[in-house]
């Protein structure tokens, strides 16, 4: 028995992960451009966030992602996506305890490299990461991330909290595939595949 760690991202061409769904989602260190995903939106991406919800059977949240989504979802209709998202385990990594109020939510207290590791160990099936971009240094540190799914946006930012910024742990990735979207959307998919590999060109 052993979980798949799976970081789901939005990101900018220029790697910023930060506040994509809308102004104010996620306004540290004055970012101003919050709710850069919303004019890429098409039938398309949809159909890859659909597919990416139905195959996961859990998904793991920093605190302040966790507070964002605990702040929507409850009250997304069933028809709209709820029904899949609220039902499934929702795990929150903190070192501080506390009393989750969105259903199916599981308190991981701890520092999140150990309790993310014993999560993997002690279930079976997919588990979503998604936003939480201060708990993947952490899990990308500690060789966690199994696979990245990126959906890269036609957009560069400049500035923001970036999925692999500076000091991130060094990896290998192995391409698995690739698609766009009508609104010029790339979603593109890498296995963790070790430490990097190096070499010349003659």
């Amino acid at each position: 028995m052993a979980s798949k760690l799976v970081v789901s991202t939005f990101v900018s061409l220029d790697g910023v992960m930060q506040a994509p769904g809308g102004p104010g989602e996620d306004d540290a260190n004055g970012f101003p451009h919050g709710g850069w995903l919303a004019p890429h939106v098409d039938e398309k991406f949809g159909e890859i966030m659909g597919d990416q919800l139905e195959r996961a059977t859990g998904m793991l949240l920093g605190r302040r992602s966790y507070d964002i989504l605990a702040a929507h979802w409850p009250g997304v209709p069933d028809e709209e996506g709820g029904a899949k998202i609220n039902s499934m385990p929702k795990y929150v990594t903190t070192r501080t305890p506390m009393t989750p109020e969105w259903r199916n939510t599981h308190v991981l207290v701890g520092e999140a490299a150990r309790t993310v590791a014993d999560l993997k160990r002690d279930t079976d099936g997919e588990i979503l990461v998604q936003g939480s971009s201060d708990l993947l240094r952490t899990l990308q540190e500690a060789e966690l991330v199994d696979e990245y799914r990126l959906l890269v946006f036609p957009v560069v930012l400049g500035q923001g909290k970036r999925l692999f910024a500076e000091g991130t742990a060094p990896a290998g990735l192995r391409f698995t595939g690739s698609t766009a979207t009508g609104a010029g959307v790339l979603y593109v998919t890498y296995e963790w595949a070790g430490k990097p590999s190096y070499g010349s060109v003659a």
